[in-house]
């Protein structure tokens, strides 16, 4: 259910009930920046506040408050919920703690939180134990502490659900205009994904951040990106921490690539948002958005006037997902007119100091490094702490290149404190980015031009499901033929004697397993390339329960690692990589969420690093890349038939041929 949480966050009325300093706080801040709608006061003494005469109960209050402050004890913050829900009140904010993140160490805590959501009903409600919101664009601030918010017009918002951190980042001073803070607590009842979708009502919100420690309802994390998509307002997120995830014992490969932070990862790029690794980036990056909103191209331009410099934008760019592409000859021309023969021209752009303090010939040598091809053009100035009335020229002539062009254009300085703040806000006036650090700034422009649509399916969610056992792999590989997986011809044997009578009928060279092990190469029951004759031999070495007999793969050019496992945080994760037994030594993977189409596959295939294996490499034939998506999908195929009961499904390896993909070994975990 979306809840309308409109009155909540744009409140025409406040109401708040308690006392103490907390509490003032609501009052003092909301007046401090403009709220123009009236303020309430609940208290049973009659207590005064800057003017504000509280009523001793909610029954005296004037009018039926659309945002409440709630800054009791946790006992009673039930029961005012509950009266709150009864009046038809906007929404609340509840302020203590001591409900379900203290079950640990108070068992009551839990059954609190419980009754909290009760007694809320369809109201909806902040926390509890969270600071509530800023509400920088109308002066509503339900917050009781410290903050470093100035009013606005319009700007990102902010969901964390740490209070602390979101206060830290209202304090930035890189000139990111901040439209909302809003911390989440336990979102006992009211989730990020469902804060987020409401904010995209507000068409003033030009782009929001999220900092996650974990995801919980998919569904309604598809549907705020499905909404942000819609709005064109881009999503970026800071996600840390582990999933709370019940964690499996791992038995396969994949579970040991796969956990939760790749379901995460996975989750988000199906999402279209983008992912960030760090609090300076994220601020970085939602500049970036505010200004520009999604970058058209991950190629940038780097100007700077110095050769170190533009070394340095291109060693920052080094492995990740962006390029600074060489200079079509159209730039090379105007180029070339504007700085003369004495310039190497390239990207980045060294453009030497010759044309220094004449604002004019800079904006004219700049303007081609912002062609249309071109995502984000960055501009390298640091000012210096002293006198920087001589880089006026650069600032100047950024505003014109950005004038001009009507490219995205940002100025870079190299470390963060090298941004003066009245340079920043006048940048930032003319539609240019003011980027505070360089790696900084080549992180953001990787995460703002990555970020993508959302993909339109949903993704597929794992029912409900009980411990899981290990089927056998002559079972595994038997029950996913029947969705579409080549297997080897095999045969089953309940001796060494049995197993040397099965290989009479199978085309050797033959692979003799014994069966009963989670890894069979490490513990010896695996043998290659035997003849018939060979197999009894070999079979009473391994001294196995039984055995599997097996027409052995030739003429392999790739190992690949198929695997899915259950993430019920996120969904069902399917792993492709490098197969075989190196397969953790190389941790050469990608992680998608199920369901997938073969476009997918193929895209996920490209970003190996053994990719050039499968295209063929010095001269050998490439691999059936069709008859691999087929595999894929049969694996995919049989999880959704058994979606209730399917704890992990692995190949490893599919054997890649140049006309075939064939499971040589399947692990199959089901309840």
């Amino acid at each position: 259910m979306q809840r309308d949480l409109s009155r909540l966050l744009r409140p025409r009325s406040i109401a708040v009930i308690g006392g103490g300093a907390w509490c003032t706080q609501i009052i003092r801040q909301s007046r401090r920046m403009g709220f123009s709608g009236s303020i309430h006061l609940v208290h049973p003494k009659g207590i005064e506040v800057d003017g504000v005469t509280a009523v001793t109960s909610l029954a005296d209050l004037p009018e039926v408050p659309d945002a409440v402050f709630i800054g009791v004890n946790r006992f009673a913050s039930v029961e005012i919920v509950s009266i709150l829900a009864q009046m038809g009140a906007g929404g609340a904010v509840c302020f203590a703690s001591g409900f379900a993140e203290a079950a640990a160490e108070d068992a009551e805590g839990q059954d609190l939180q419980a009754r909290l959501v009760r007694a809320a009903g369809a109201m909806p409600v902040l926390g509890p134990n969270c600071y509530g919101f800023i509400n920088a664009l109308d002066g509503a601030l339900l917050w009781p502490d410290q903050h470093g918010c100035t009013g606005v017009e319009c700007g990102v918002a902010i969901l964390t659900q740490s209070s602390n951190i979101a206060i830290n980042l209202s304090m930035q001073q890189r000139s990111l205009p901040i439209a909302y803070v809003v911390t989440c607590g336990n979102m006992a009842q009211t989730g990020q994904a469902e804060i987020a979708r409401a904010l995209l009502d507000d068409p003033r919100v030009t782009a929001i951040g999220l900092h996650v420690e974990g995801f919980s309802d998919t569904g309604t994390w598809h549907a705020l990106a499905l909404k942000a998509a819609a709005r064109n307002v881009p999503l970026i997120a800071l996600k840390v921490g582990a999933s709370d995830q019940a964690q499996q014992a791992t038995v396969s490969h994949t579970a040991s690539l796969a956990g939760s932070d790749a379901g995460a990862a996975a989750l988000l790029a199906r999402l279209g948002i983008a992912r960030v690794a760090d609090l300076s980036v994220f601020l970085e990056t939602l500049k970036l958005l505010h200004c520009n909103g999604r970058l058209s191209s991950s190629s940038l331009s780097s100007v700077s006037c110095s050769g170190g410099e533009a070394s340095l934008a291109a060693d920052s760019a080094h492995g990740r997902a962006i390029d600074f592409p060489p200079l079509t000859e159209t730039q090379r021309s105007a180029l070339a007119e504007a700085l003369g023969p004495m310039v190497a021209l390239s990207n980045p752009l060294d453009y030497h100091t010759y044309i220094w303090r004449d604002a004019e010939k800079m904006a004219r040598a700049w303007e081609p490094m912002a062609a249309a091809h071109i995502g984000l053009t960055l501009l390298i100035v640091d000012y210096p702490h002293t006198d920087a009335s001589d880089w006026e020229c650069a600032t100047q002539a950024a505003l014109t290149v950005r004038a001009r062009s009507g490219r995205p254009v940002a100025v870079v300085a190299t470390l963060p404190e090298l941004m003066p703040p009245e340079v920043a806000a006048r940048l930032m006036a003319g539609g240019v980015t003011p980027l505070c650090g360089l790696s900084e700034a080549i992180a953001a422009a990787e995460a703002a031009s990555s970020a993508g649509l959302p993909d339109p399916e949903p993704p597929l969610l794992p029912g409900a499901s009980g411990g899981a056992e290990m089927i056998s792999e002559g079972e595994a590989k038997c029950a996913l033929q029947i969705f579409g997986l080549d297997i080897p011809r095999a045969r089953q044997a309940a001796s060494a004697s049995d197993a040397a009578i099965a290989a009479r009928d199978l085309r050797p060279p033959l692979v003799l397993k014994g069966m009963g092990f989670a890894h069979k190469s490490e513990a010896g029951a695996v043998r290659l390339g035997l003849k018939a004759d060979e197999i009894a031999s070999a079979a009473r070495q391994m001294q196995a329960a039984d055995y599997l007999v097996e027409e052995m793969v030739q003429d392999g050019m790739a190992e690949l690692l198929i695997g899915v496992t259950r993430d019920p945080a996120h969904g069902f994760v399917l792993t492709l990589g490098a197969g075989g037994v190196l397969t953790e030594l190389w941790c050469d993977t990608v992680s998608l969420l199920l369901p997938v189409r073969p476009e997918d596959i193929e895209r996920a295939l490209d970003r190996l690093r053994i990719a050039p294996l499968l295209h063929g490499y010095r001269g050998k034939p490439g691999v059936d890349r069709a008859a691999i998506c087929s595999a894929v999908l049969a694996v995919q195929a049989y999880v959704i038939a058994h979606q209730d009961s399917i704890s992990e499904v692995e190949i490893n390896p599919l054997i890649c041929t140049p006309v075939r993909a064939v499971a040589a070994d399947a692990l199959i975990r089901k309840a």
